[in-house]
């Protein structure tokens, strides 16, 4: 028997978002400049078929783990009955992590260079693909009321997975041409940015918590008679 592909979950969400702001959420957390730097460091002294090769697998690794992530968030969630609003909030919390450490980063000293380049599997896990990345999709899909839905943000997020692709097919010539500079600029900018997203993530999901049935206010005191003596 087939199963239904649109969540019983997602039957009390209202759509807030359009497909601009979707697939600007999975630029930002999916999207090509964290990936041009790493890469251009993976593949240094690689050949221009090597380095092709490893971009190609990067982006198929990338693309199979977000349809097979959101399959199989989205499946359990409906067992565990994980609503989207705790989706929301898990999502805000992991992103609200990964943005403060990538901004105390900018803070550190540089860290020596790696005596081995990193493979497939690292630049897809988690340059590429990152926990708070997955969690989006897996929140967008468990949202969706129809499958029309759920093809557009699983669309939106291997466009942009695509665009990763780009960027790493043009990460040598973009460092040697432009340089990290803008890079790192535009890194603590977004930086920035997301922590404030990662906030209005969890704000927005603390919200769409409902209390317990029979909490929603405090119950009333009770009068007890006093008997007449």
């Amino acid at each position: 028997m087939t199963p239904n592909i649109v969540p019983p979950i997602a039957h009390a969400t209202v759509y807030s978002l359009g497909a601009a702001e979707v697939f600007t959420l999975f630029f930002i957390m999916l999207g090509p400049i964290k990936v041009i730097g790493p890469f251009f460091v993976a593949t240094r002294g690689m050949g221009s078929g090597a380095a092709r090769s490893l971009a190609l697998r990067v982006a198929m690794i990338s693309a199979v783990s977000i349809v097979l992530g959101a399959w199989l968030g989205v499946a359990l969630m409906t067992k565990w009955r994980i609503s989207v609003p705790v989706m929301q909030i898990a999502a805000g919390v992991v992103f609200l992590l990964a943005a403060l450490a990538a901004l105390s980063m900018q803070y550190r000293a540089p860290q020596p260079a790696a005596s081995e380049p990193a493979g497939a599997m690292h630049l897809a896990f988690p340059v590429t693909v990152t926990p708070y990345g997955i969690a989006a999709v897996i929140l967008l899909c468990a949202s969706s009321h129809d499958a029309a839905r759920m093809i557009l943000v699983m669309g939106l997020a291997l466009a942009v997975i695509v665009l990763d692709l780009l960027a790493m097919l043009g990460a040598s010539w973009f460092m040697r041409h432009v340089g990290a500079v803008p890079l790192q600029i535009l890194g603590v900018v977004l930086g920035v940015l997301q922590v404030a997203l990662a906030i209005t993530i969890l704000i927005s999901g603390l919200q769409k918590i409902e209390p317990p049935h029979g909490s929603a206010g405090a119950p009333a005191a009770q009068t007890v008679p006093i008997p007449s003596r």
